[in-house]
């Protein structure tokens, strides 16, 4: 019903913008599955206006999304995958169509890359573990949008398959900064 956490920390991770190593080697007593337990954790709130952004940069070169608001101030950047050499992410200037949170993820050979032999339309329930992770920024371009992943660890450091993937704390953030038709610039 629900691509879930797997391990305590793994949830503690992401509600704390923390690897899991990190969390466990600054509590290395800490017994997770216990209710009630003390655990050490980093600060991470930051306060942004809600709907403030007006336009995006997925920046190619840097693997960086930077959200830009009023008179060109930066609001806030990401590290990200963006796109790799076989699928590349689009060109050009598009706009955010929707935002789906906790959504389903549905794989459709006929209109996405095609997965290994799969032809069949795969459709997989909502959760952090799910594919595109805890949110889903669908751009004007079909089939591509801004999302988070599964693995935290791996942004930055693996391709994708033309979207944008960030943590999902980092598109959790970003689907509160923007709206539908907000701007998003696909830079080399």
């Amino acid at each position: 019903k629900r691509l879930s956490y797997i391990t305590p920390q793994e949830m503690l991770g992401e509600r704390f913008h923390m690897s899991e190593k990190l969390i466990s080697s600054i509590n290395p007593r800490a017994v997770f599955s216990e209710a009630g337990a003390v655990i050490l954790v980093a600060s991470a709130k930051r306060s942004l206006e809600k709907g403030s952004a007006l336009r995006i940069d997925a920046v190619k070169s840097s693997g960086m999304v930077v959200v830009y608001g009023a008179g060109d101030q930066v609001l806030a950047s990401y590290p990200a995958t963006i796109g790799s050499e076989n699928t590349p992410s689009p060109s050009g200037e598009h706009t955010i169509e929707r935002i789906a949170r906790n959504p389903n993820y549905t794989y459709n050979p006929e209109k996405n890359f095609q997965q290994g032999k799969n032809t069949e339309i795969l459709v997989l329930p909502p959760g952090p573990n799910g594919p595109v992770g805890t949110v889903w920024i669908a751009l004007s371009k079909p089939t591509f949008g801004i999302h988070g992943t599964p693995e935290p660890s791996q942004v930055s450091k693996t391709t994708s398959n033309g979207c944008v993937r960030l943590t999902n704390w980092d598109a959790e953030e970003l689907a509160d900064l923007v709206k539908p038709g907000v701007s998003v610039r696909f830079v080399d």
